[in-house]
Order: C-alpha cells, then sequence, then structure tokens
C-alpha cells in the first residue's frame, strides 16, 4: 500500500446511467486541470477562464456540447446566473471544469448542511439530547457561518417508527430528533443572490434509530400523490412522514415541511410580489433522502408556487446522498421539473446505495426480472475523488466534501479544520453503524444490504 495518506482530488460530470464511473482519460484529466487551475485562480478574467475551458472541451467530448450558458468568469455574478446555478438547463457547461460561481455556491450550501452536525446535542446524559442547543435567532451564529445572510424560521424534527435495543433513552421510537431548519436569505443577500432563496437544510445519520430505517431498504409506493408506480425506500418514507407518539400537534417531517416552505412561499411572494424566488434543498447522506422527497412532495402538490401562480423553481443539493426511489419516481421528478444536483464522492459508498445490484446499470435478464424495483440515482452528479487513508470514514464526510469542491482545481484534499469540526459526520458512519450492528440481534439486522454495503465500502476503498 502507498505510504501517502491522500489522493488527488478528480472533479467530473456523469449523467447518471450506470453504477460504474468510468474513469477519464489521461488526456482530458491533462486538459481539464489546465481549465480547473484557471478557474480557481483569483485574478482569473473571463478570457482567460474561457480559454481553459476551451482547451478542456476539445479532450474531454462531454464538455463539447452547445449551451447557452451563463458568463464565464470569477467576476460573475451569481445574481445574474442564478437559474443556472439552480439547474436550469441541468448544469450543462457548467460542471466540468466546474465554473467558479456554481462551485462557491455548492460550497456555501455544504457549509449550510454542516451547521446542522455543529449545534447538535449528541450528549445522552443531556436534557437537550438530539435537539439543538441555540435558538433560531443565534444559530447560525453559533455555527460558525453567522455571515451566511440567512434567517432561520423554523426548526425541523424526524420521528423514526422503529425500534431498535437499548430502551427509551436511545431507542429513538416515538422521539423527535432535530434535523434542520428552514431559512430565508435576508434582504442583503436576497439582493447578492438576485432572489429570495428559501433554503431548507438537513443533516445526516445520528441516532441508532435513525440507522435502524436506513437500512429498511425495500422500496414502496411513496403514496404521496396517486402514482401507485412511484416507489421509495421504505426506510426513507418512514422516517419523512411518521409522527412522535403521544401526539402533541407537532405532526411529521414532512407535515413541518411542507407547511412551513409554502408558508414562507406565500408570505413573500404577497409582501414582493414582483420578486424573484427559489427553494434550495440541501443535505447530506439521510438528509440529502429527506431533501429528495421533500422536492418531489412540493412539486407534485403544487405548493411551489407563489400568490399570483407562478412556479418557484425546486433545486435538490445533495452531498453524499444514497438512492432514493425507483425508475419511476425519477421520471416522476423529472416530469415536475424538481433539479438535483447530486455531489458524491466516487470513493463514497453510500452513494452506492441501496440497490447496489437492481439499480440504474442493470442490464440482461436482471433487469426484466427486477422490472420497476430497481433503485435509480436522480438529477446530475458532480463527481469527486478523494481519501485520506489515515481517516477511512472522511470518504463521506460532509467537512471532506466541501473542502474538495473549493480545492478541487489543484490541492491536495486534507482534513481541514472545518473537515475535523464537521467530523460527526464521519463518525456516525462508522462509529454509530458499529454500535447499531453490535446492538441488534442477527433476525431483525437487514443482513443481505449490510453484506453489500459492506463490498461497498472494500470496493469503493480500491481493496477489491
Amino acid at each position: 500500500m502507498a505510504s501517502s495518506a491522500l489522493i488527488q482530488p478528480r472533479c467530473t460530470l456523469h449523467q447518471i446511467r450506470s453504477p460504474g464511473r468510468p474513469e477519464p482519460s489521461r488526456a482530458s484529466f491533462a486538459a481539464a486541470a489546465a481549465a480547473n487551475e484557471a478557474a480557481t485562480s483569483p485574478c482569473i478574467s473571463a478570457r482567460a477562464w474561457a480559454g481553459a475551458r476551451a482547451s478542456s472541451s476539445a479532450s474531454v467530448a462531454s464538455a463539447a456540447r452547445t449551451t447557452t450558458s451563463a458568463p464565464r468568469s470569477r467576476t460573475a455574478s451569481v445574481a445574474h446566473m442564478w437559474r443556472q446555478v439552480q439547474g436550469s438547463n441541468d448544469w450543462d457547461g457548467l460542471l466540468q471544469p466546474l465554473h467558479p460561481v456554481v462551485r462557491d455556491e455548492v460550497a456555501r450550501y455544504g457549509e449550510l448542511v454542516g451547521a446542522c452536525y455543529k449545534v447538535l446535542d449528541v450528549d445522552p446524559s443531556s436534557a437537550r439530547y438530539m435537539c439543538c442547543n441555540h435558538a433560531k435567532e443565534r444559530v447560525l451564529e453559533e455555527a460558525g457561518v453567522a455571515g451566511a445572510g440567512y434567517e432561520v424560521t423554523r426548526y425541523i424534527y424526524a420521528t423514526p417508527d422503529v425500534a431498535v435495543a437499548g430502551g427509551p433513552s436511545t431507542s429513538g421510537r416515538g422521539r423527535a430528533s432535530w434535523v434542520g431548519y428552514v431559512a430565508v436569505s435576508t434582504d442583503e443577500m436576497t439582493r447578492r443572490l438576485g432572489r429570495c432563496d428559501v433554503l431548507v437544510s438537513l443533516r445526516g445519520t445520528v441516532t441508532q434509530a435513525e440507522w435502524a430505517a436506513n437500512l429498511m431498504s425495500a422500496l414502496e409506493p411513496a403514496l404521496l400523490d396517486t402514482r401507485p408506480d412511484v416507489k421509495v425506500e421504505a426506510g426513507f418514507l418512514n422516517l419523512y412522514t411518521s409522527s412522535p407518539g403521544g401526539g402533541g400537534g407537532m405532526g411529521s417531517c414532512r407535515d413541518q415541511l411542507l407547511r412551513e416552505v409554502s408558508r414562507v412561499i406565500k408570505s413573500f411572494s404577497k409582501d414582493r410580489p414582483r420578486e424573484d424566488m427559489s427553494v434550495t434543498l440541501a443535505g447530506h447522506s439521510m438528509g440529502s433522502a429527506l431533501a429528495m422527497l421533500l422536492g418531489y412532495d412540493l412539486s407534485q402538490l403544487g405548493l411551489n408556487r407563489d400568490v399570483s401562480g407562478r412556479r418557484v423553481p425546486v433545486t435538490v443539493f445533495s452531498f453524499g446522498g444514497p438512492r432514493v426511489g425507483n425508475a419511476a419516481f425519477k421520471d416522476r421528478c423529472d416530469e415536475l421539473g424538481v433539479k438535483v444536483l447530486r455531489v458524491a464522492n466516487v470513493r463514497d459508498p453510500v452513494t452506492m446505495l441501496p440497490g447496489a445490484i437492481f439499480n440504474e446499470g442493470t442490464r440482461g435478464f436482471l433487469n426484466s426480472w427486477a422490472a420497476g424495483d430497481r433503485y435509480t440515482h436522480v438529477g446530475v452528479e458532480l463527481a469527486l475523488d478523494f481519501l485520506s487513508l489515515r481517516d477511512l470514514g472522511s470518504v463521506h464526510d460532509l467537512g471532506a466534501y466541501v473542502s474538495s469542491i473549493k480545492g478541487e482545481g489543484g490541492g491536495k484534499v486534507s482534513k481541514s479544520d472545518n473537515a475535523a469540526t464537521d467530523s460527526r459526520g464521519a463518525a456516525v458512519l462508522a462509529k454509530k453503524a458499529m454500535q447499531f450492528v453490535g446492538s441488534q440481534r442477527a433476525a431483525a439486522f437487514a443482513w443481505p444490504e449490510a453484506v453489500l454495503g459492506i463490498g461497498g465500502v472494500v470496493q469503493s476503498l480500491g481493496l477489491i
């Protein structure tokens, strides 16, 4: 094994057609690297960036497509290209090489999701266990993103309806856990972005009950509209739709999100009917699955419309997200206009699950046998490649994702201070999973999915 603990990051675009991610040619790497170096220069000019991209396009066929793209310099304002950043053209021509404005915006949303981990109380002995440690007015400041330019309007809780070993203090059955927040851009940020941005930020798996729900990998009808062919993972649907035991009026994660997002849209559009607006759903791991379900749900219910009936675009930024539903779910999301940018580390096993065998890349007799029960990724993938041999769990760490995005133009990915602060994501992936597995009886554990998951980890690390 090589002594180096770091691997050079790669950032490429793949349309989702195969579970295997084909490696670009060595020539395409060289051209893309030149373009990325130009893209990350603090003194970049429009001519330099365009020239670098033209060089890359000559070597990378997928970057040669024509596009009605936005300005191509770092000086280009997000306000002038916000629709493209939100995926109006499916990020065509903006990902290879990665446009500086897109890179900055994706990293910014990643940091806003990272805030969820920083303020979560994970001490089981605390009276605020699995709640946010701070009030809405100060939470972003306490999370280290005081200048984010958003005002939090509501906290969001999820309640997995599953039973795990350990008693009521650790089981999570009937207990609501804080999973994120809804926020709206301030007046100053709205001017900078060119529109009012309604943000939903959702964290990944932390509790044993959430892990148990994640392992419910069977596809079942979503039942969020009248399409019985649309199926999603049972565990994610459980997290999204289950309500706390004993009532209390909080409602399910779904109820809270639909109610608050639609309220903010109506309120803002009533006060400022002529201003543009967007809905951005950002999540890490399990949070990205919940964001995907919410994007689908909002759009099919028509709740992403302002008081005048004008459609508000819905975009999902998924960091290390798993597959969520079948091909019919993907098709329905496309039909509804839900835009999804999946930021995925090619070595992250979570992005390969569920559906390690039956997925969008399945061919031959297996394809016909699986019929409508094949898991299928939604949207466009922005593929990263990073791995620290000193910390294998970092392949799924949100901090490492953000660091890789920021430094993908040439620097090596390392466990920065920011990544270390967000290390709960990586710790959850490894430590919590093993704790959960050890606490369950073998008969209650979804062993087929576990075997496939272990195989995915081994394969993603390049050990086989």
